[in-house]
């Protein structure tokens, strides 16, 4: 039986969704594509961060473009709640649940997008109670809610 199934998304057009209930640990789908050095995925102009991208960082030296049909963990949508965190081992990436997920509940992960001036360019749709925002990672978020308070 397959874990998940795509559906329209409340987050971001399409998501991944449970297809039965998760237990907390379980490895749910692998992120695939292809392995680029980081000096490509910098100077390639497909991987501006002006639109969506599937790039997910490996090392200091790899990189993996998941910009494919066949990825389908590319459909899996940011959340400041998540319920899912991705790991790499090598040069392979999974994502697993981090809590029990119900059937037909949304796969999430943090996608630890640091913080810096642009962080206005990513605002975030999760809905979460924990929500800031914007697509900043949970231990950055506590710099938006400072620069709130001074404005």
């Amino acid at each position: 039986m397959k874990l998940f199934k795509i559906k329209k998304s409340k987050i971001d057009k399409k998501g991944l969704y449970a297809n039965c209930n998760i237990e907390k640990g379980t490895k749910i789908i692998e992120y695939k594509g292809k392995i680029i050095s980081t000096k490509k995925s910098e100077a390639d102009p497909k991987f501006d961060n002006g639109k969506a991208i599937y790039l997910f960082n490996i090392n200091k030296r790899y990189d993996l473009d998941g910009d494919f049909k066949f990825n389908k963990a590319r459909l899996i949508n940011h959340s400041c709640d998540p319920n899912c965190e991705v790991t790499g081992t090598g040069l392979k990436v999974w994502v697993y649940a981090i809590k029990d997920i119900k059937k037909g509940e949304e796969f999430s992960y943090d996608y630890g997008f640091s913080f810096d001036e642009d962080f206005k360019n990513y605002p975030c749709r999760c809905g979460s109670k924990k929500c800031c925002g914007y697509i900043v990672r949970e231990g950055s978020r506590w710099r938006i809610k400072k620069k709130r308070k001074k404005n």
